[in-house]
């Protein structure tokens, strides 16, 4: 895959061309319209209330092979945001194959039958369109944006490496290469990387969520053949496959087009079902990372429920309590009144199967990990024993609810949305009544999911504790035989 394939804009769980983690970081620096936001957003968002349930048109089709296509036309812009959303991430992967759903996110871009090594991006760009792709532990997501007179082009492209893309030997060993220098560089050579990874490896011990979407080393550097064309095989099958279009097309040329382009492509059995729910976690768990650092980091993991439950919206307004602007509470708490860290971030990803909320904190200069720890879970603990205040409340619905609508004002965002909801929530439909769920939800339903979920014995906690750098003998000193 080539450098231009940079993610942007989704959350940090996904690797895209060399960026790794799983930490979604909601930053406090990310939200300067915080201090005054009930104020000034609510006036935006209730201009834009209802307008996708009223406006929102999609029409879904199944094609005899399994695959699910959703249309939106919008013809605001002479311009289209394809998606295809495949079932395959970490999570189906098993010892001796972690990395594999990532490696291929790479290989799709290098070369199949019609279209050679690395043309899919110079085809692509010629005709004005561009495209990104990421790999999480639920999904593997490409993207493409062109204008609508590429439509026929872009849909041969994308037929044509899932149908026939190459395996080529050199291509395989190249790119193997390429996505173990890519884990060097983001995990085992990025603290917060490294931490994140011993994190989900300690907090999850049945869930395959325990293993990196990047690949263990040892398993980058042995899968076979036979280990990448099953993986492909049933990953990238049509029937485990939904395609999301948004932009300046009609429902009847994009089903005209996939009855000709991508019917064709035979389905195969996709990955087996994910049955394994991890065991409740009886205990706090511990973990530390000694290595070569100037500042120690501290994360928090709570195990949570997955997105579809009814749990996810009070728990996406209470990360927002906690992250979201310098008068969240994490920020006024550590960085502003105690002054204890430079940084401090976290909250929850969408996933399939139960996941982790995390905290992660930057201690500042002769500031010790455990002063920042006991400060972040006295902070959770008062959301367990205190409601938030109706300006808190209003501010993240607010902050929530708008996020959503910029995201939907956009034909990318739309197909992204539309996409999500379907994968996550089980129906895309899910998604007309978002803003509605966001804002039933009420200061007890905050403190009844701290109470649920931010319990000590539910907690792992991680810390990087930063190693001197090894002192270098005096000039012409020998060492001794």
């Amino acid at each position: 895959m080539s450098p231009t394939h940079t993610h942007l804009g989704g959350p940090l769980t996904e690797l895209a061309c060399g960026k790794s983690g799983r930490l979604r970081r909601t930053d406090y620096r990310m939200s300067a319209l915080s201090r005054s936001v009930p104020c000034l957003l609510l006036c935006w968002v209730l201009t834009c209330s209802g307008a996708i349930s009223q406006d929102l048109d999609v029409k879904v089709e199944a094609l005899r092979n399994g695959l699910k296509i959703l249309i939106h036309e919008d013809h605001s812009i002479p311009n289209v945001a394809l998606y295809f959303f495949y079932r395959i991430g970490s999570r189906n992967e098993r010892p001796g194959t972690t990395g594999l759903s990532h490696f291929f996110e790479h290989m799709m871009f290098n070369g199949a039958q019609r279209y050679g090594p690395k043309q899919f991006d110079v085809v692509m760009e010629a005709a004005g369109g561009s495209n990104n792709a990421y790999t999480n532990q639920d999904l593997t997501v490409y993207q493409d944006w062109f204008p609508r007179t590429a439509l026929e082009l872009i849909f041969d492209l994308e037929a044509d490496r899932i149908e026939h893309l190459s395996f080529d030997s050199q291509m395989i060993e190249s790119e193997r290469g390429v996505v173990a220098s890519e884990r060097r560089t983001s995990v085992d050579g990025d603290n917060s990387g490294l931490l994140e990874e011993q994190l989900w490896a300690a907090a999850f011990t049945a869930h395959p969520y325990q293993w990196p979407v990047v690949g263990w080393m040892v398993d980058i550097e042995n899968w076979k053949l036979e280990d990448l064309k099953r993986h492909f095989q049933m990953g990238y099958s049509p029937s485990n496959t939904t395609m999301v279009v948004a932009g300046d097309v009609t429902a009847e040329e994009i089903l005209r087009l996939a009855r000709k382009k991508l019917e064709i492509i035979p389905a195969h059995e996709p990955p087996p079902k994910v049955t394994t729910r991890e065991p409740e976690q009886l205990g706090e768990r511990r973990v530390t990372v000694r290595k070569l650092a100037q500042l120690p980091i501290v994360m928090l993991a709570y195990h949570v429920t997955e997105s579809a439950h009814a749990d996810f919206y009070p728990l996406k307004v209470l990360e927002t309590i906690l992250f979201s602007g310098q008068s969240s509470r994490l920020y006024q708490r550590l960085i502003d009144k105690d002054q204890l860290a430079l940084s401090v971030s976290g909250g929850i990803d969408l996933n399939l199967d139960p996941t982790l909320f995390i905290v992660k904190a930057q201690p500042r200069q002769n500031i010790t990990p455990e002063a920042v720890e006991k400060s972040l879970v006295a902070e959770l603990l008062k959301l367990q024993s205190e409601l938030p205040s109706e300006h808190e409340l209003a501010k993240a619905r607010n902050l929530l609810v708008a996020s959503f609508y910029r995201r939907m004002k956009t034909i990318n965002g739309k197909a992204d949305e539309l996409g999500r909801y379907e994968i996550y929530f089980g129906d895309y439909r899910k998604l007309f009544s978002a803003e509605a769920d966001y804002n039933k939800v009420t200061p007890e339903d905050v403190r009844r999911v701290a109470q649920k979920y931010f319990s000590p014995g539910n907690c792992t906690v991680a810390t990087l504790l930063p190693e001197a750098e090894p002192a270098q003998p005096p000039s012409g000193a020998s060492e001794r035989k």
